[in-house]
C-alpha cells in the first residue's frame, strides 16, 4: 500500500482518513469515506484499484467529474477509461474489449448507463472487485442532491455479484450516513469521517437588505480585487445582472450558468482556472469537479439551497490551506424563490394517475414504450420528478428498464444515392436500395421509415441502424438521431391505480416537507448565536470541532439578525378573477376542464411546469404575480376563492 502510494502517486504519506478507508477496502470490506471537499477522497479508490484483482467500477453523477479524474489517472499511467454518450461506437467497443481482457483497472460511468440493457449484459460478464459510488449522498432520499437512479445501486451490486462497495461524499448528515450504511451493509467502524471543521475558512454572515446587496458586494470584493473569488446566486438572470454590475464598477467578472453555450462555459472556466479571470458569478452549475486550490473568497449573494449546498460551495475555498473568506449576504427576500423550486417538483396526484393509466394501457404487450418529454407534458410532471416516479415504480417491482432507442433517424447524403447503392452487391445491394427508396427525402435530409423497411424487406430495426452507423463511419452520409424512447417491461399490472397514485403522491409530499425544513434549518444556522463553524460541524455529526473557532462572524461578536422581507399587501385585497381569469379560460380551452388549486397556485407563484410551456403561460396576465408570497399562503387563498 505504501509502496504504491509513493511509486505511482508520488506521496510520502496519507492524508487523514485515507489509510483507514483504503485498509478496509484492501481487507475485503465495504467502506464509506466522508471527507470535506478537497481532502483526497478519490485516492481511496484509485490506490486499491491497482492492488485488487479485477475491475473497479466507478459511478459518478457528472461528466465533468469523470473527465477530471480520468485525466489525473492517465497522467499517473493508470489504465482507466469511461463510457459516456459522447463517445463513438468504436470508442465504446474498444473500452469494453479492454475491460473484458482485464487490461482496464478502472471504468467510470454515470448511473444512467446502468439502465441500458446492452451495457448491463456486458458488465455482467466482467469480474468486478469494487463498486465505487462518488457523491454517495445521492443514494439517500434524505440527501440534498438526491438522484433517483442512485436508489437502484444496491440492487445493481447484487445483480453483478460485486463483493464490496466504497462510498465517497463530502456532505452527509448522520441520518444520510445511517441510510448509506444500511443500504450497503457497511460496518460502523468502516465509516471513516475526518470532520467537517476547516480552520482556514472564515465564515461570515452579514444581514443585508435586498436593495443593499449589490453595493455591499462591490465594496467587499473591491477590497479583494486581485483574489480568485466565486459569487453564488440562485437564478441565471441574477448571474448575468450581478456580473455586469461588478464589471461596470471596475471588478472584471463573468456569469457562469447552465444556460450558456458549452464553448463559452468552457472558455470562462479555463480563464478562471488559469488566473486570467479572478471573479465568476455562478449558479450551482459551477464548482463540481473544480480543483483550483487558491480560491480566496466564496460569496453567497443569494441564500444557498441548503446547509449541505452551503458546505459544498464554501468547500471550494482555501484548498491550499491558506486563510479564505466565506461571506453570506443574508436576508429572507429570496426565501420564497427557494421554496418554490421545491413545490414545483411535487407532481399532482392526477398527473401520477395519468402515468399509471398510460402504463396500464400497454399491459397487452407486456412492454411499455414512451418518450420522456411527451409523457412529462401529458402528465404535467417535470422531467426530474418524473424520473423519480419511474424509479419508485421500479423499486415497487411494477416495471423494469429494458433499453432505450432513438425513435427517429435522419441522414444527409454525402455521396449520390446511386453511388451508395453501387458500393454493395447481391442481397446487400437490394437492402441498401430498399433503404434509399423507403426513406422520405426533403430538400437536404432523408428520414428513415423503419415500418416500411420491415413490411417491404423484412429488415429488423437493428440491421437498419447498424447499416446507417456503417455508412456514417465510411463518410457516405451524415447521421442524426433524436427522440430517445424508453422501453420498460411490465412486471405487475393488477395494481389499483387510485390507491397507488395516492401512495406515490404521499411519498412526494413527504419529500417536499423535508426539503422545505432543510431551507429553514439553513436560515437557523445563519442566524445562530453559537459559533458558526461549530454549528456547521455539529449538523454533520462532527463532535471534534472547537466550540469557539475564533474566526467566524459570531465569534467576532456579530450575531446575524436577518432582516425580514419587505411587507406585502394582504392577499384579501385582491380578486382571484383579476389575477388568473385569462389563465382559467385558456386552460379550459386547452384541457377541457378548469385548473386545479395546485395548478393555479403554481401559475400565480411563477413555478414552471410542462403545461405552462405549452400554454405560453409567461405571456398570460397574472403569471408570477404572487411570486413574493409564501406558496402555502397562496394555495390557501386560492382554495378559499375558487
Amino acid at each position: 500500500m505504501y509502496q504504491t502510494l509513493e511509486q505511482v502517486f508520488g506521496y510520502r504519506q496519507f492524508r487523514p482518513g485515507q489509510e483507514t478507508a483504503i485498509g478496509a477496502v484492501l481487507a475485503g470490506r465495504s467502506a464509506a469515506a466522508i471527507f470535506p471537499t478537497g481532502s483526497g477522497k478519490s485516492l481511496c479508490y484509485q490506490l486499491p484499484a491497482l492492488l485488487l484483482p479485477h475491475l473497479t467500477l466507478v459511478v459518478s453523477p457528472l461528466l465533468a467529474l469523470i473527465q477530471d479524474q480520468l485525466a489525473f489517472l492517465q497522467r499517473h499511467g493508470i489504465a482507466a477509461a469511461s463510457i459516456d454518450s459522447a463517445q463513438s461506437r468504436d470508442d465504446v467497443a474498444d473500452v469494453m474489449a479492454r475491460a473484458r481482457s482485464g487490461d482496464l483497472k478502472i471504468l467510470m460511468i454515470s448511473v444512467e448507463r446502468l439502465k441500458n440493457e446492452r451495457f448491463r449484459h456486458f458488465i455482467a460478464q466482467v469480474p468486478i472487485s469494487l463498486l465505487v459510488i462518488d457523491e454517495a449522498h445521492c443514494i439517500s432520499e434524505w440527501g440534498h442532491n438526491f438522484r433517483p437512479d442512485y436508489l437502484k445501486l444496491p440492487d445493481y451490486q447484487r445483480e453483478f455479484n460485486i463483493p464490496q462497495t466504497l462510498l465517497l461524499t463530502a456532505t452527509a448528515t448522520p441520518k444520510v450516513i445511517a441510510d448509506m450504511q444500511t443500504k450497503f451493509a457497511i460496518a460502523p467502524d468502516d465509516v471513516v469521517t475526518t470532520g467537517f471543521y476547516r480552520p482556514n475558512l472564515n465564515l461570515l454572515v452579514e444581514p443585508t437588505p435586498g436593495h443593499e446587496k449589490r453595493r455591499r458586494l462591490v465594496q467587499w470584493l473591491g477590497e479583494r480585487a486581485a483574489q480568485p473569488s466565486i459569487v453564488y446566486v440562485t437564478l441565471q438572470k441574477t448571474a448575468e445582472f450581478v456580473a455586469a454590475h461588478l464589471a461596470q464598477n471596475g471588478i472584471p467578472a463573468q456569469a457562469y450558468h447552465a444556460g450558456l453555450v458549452h464553448d463559452k462555459r468552457e472558455s470562462i472556466q479555463r480563464q478562471f482556472m488559469d488566473g486570467r479571470l479572478n471573479c465568476i458569478v455562478a449558479t450551482i452549475a459551477f464548482g463540481m469537479g473544480i480543483d483550483k486550490s487558491d480560491i480566496r473568497n466564496v460569496v453567497h449573494f443569494d441564500l444557498p439551497k441548503s446547509i449541505e449546498n452551503y458546505s459544498q460551495e464554501i468547500g471550494r475555498a482555501g484548498r491550499d490551506g491558506a486563510e479564505s473568506q466565506c461571506l453570506v449576504l443574508a436576508n429572507r427576500d429570496s426565501l420564497n424563490v427557494l421554496e418554490n423550486f421545491v413545490y414545483g417538483d411535487t407532481p399532482e396526484r392526477e398527473g401520477i394517475r395519468q402515468v399509471l393509466e398510460d402504463l396500464l394501457s400497454a399491459r397487452k404487450d407486456g412492454q411499455w414504450e414512451f418518450l420522456l418529454l411527451p409523457l412529462s407534458e401529458m402528465s404535467n410532471i417535470r422531467q426530474l420528478p418524473l424520473k423519480t416516479l419511474l424509479v419508485q415504480l421500479e423499486l415497487r417491482g411494477i416495471i423494469a428498464p429494458r433499453y432505450s432507442y432513438f425513435a427517429e433517424y435522419r441522414f444527409k447524403y454525402l455521396i449520390e444515392p446511386h453511388d451508395l447503392v453501387q458500393r454493395f452487391q447481391g442481397e446487400r445491394q437490394q437492402f441498401v436500395q430498399a433503404l434509399v427508396e423507403t426513406s422520405s427525402r426533403a430538400r437536404t435530409w432523408a428520414t428513415v421509415n423503419f415500418d416500411a423497411m420491415y413490411q417491404q424487406y423484412q429488415a429488423e430495426r437493428s440491421r437498419v441502424v447498424t447499416a446507417l452507423d456503417f455508412f456514417q463511419e465510411k463518410g457516405w452520409i451524415e447521421l442524426e438521431s433524436k427522440q430517445m424512447t424508453e422501453v420498460y417491461s411490465l412486471l405487475v399490472t393488477d395494481f389499483d391505480p387510485e390507491a397507488l397514485s395516492e401512495e406515490l403522491h404521499d411519498y412526494f409530499v413527504l419529500h417536499e416537507t423535508t426539503e422545505v425544513a432543510r431551507i429553514h434549518a439553513m436560515l437557523d444556522l445563519f442566524a445562530s448565536e453559537q459559533c458558526l463553524s461549530h454549528r456547521l460541524a455539529q449538523y454533520f455529526g462532527d463532535t471534534q470541532a472547537p466550540r469557539q473557532c475564533g474566526h467566524c462572524s459570531v465569534c467576532a461578536g456579530h450575531v446575524a439578525r436577518l432582516p425580514q422581507p419587505p411587507e406585502l399587501a394582504p392577499l384579501e385585497q385582491r380578486r382571484i378573477d383579476d389575477v388568473c381569469g385569462e389563465f382559467v379560460d385558456k386552460h379550459l380551452a386547452s384541457r377541457g376542464h378548469e385548473p386545479s388549486v395546485e395548478c393555479l397556485t403554481r401559475f400565480l407563484c411563477g413555478i414552471s411546469v410542462p403545461l405552462f410551456t405549452r400554454l405560453k403561460a409567461r405571456n398570460i396576465a397574472g403569471f408570477a404575480v404572487l411570486e413574493d408570497y409564501p406558496y402555502a399562503e397562496v394555495r390557501d387563498w386560492v382554495q378559499q376563492h375558487i
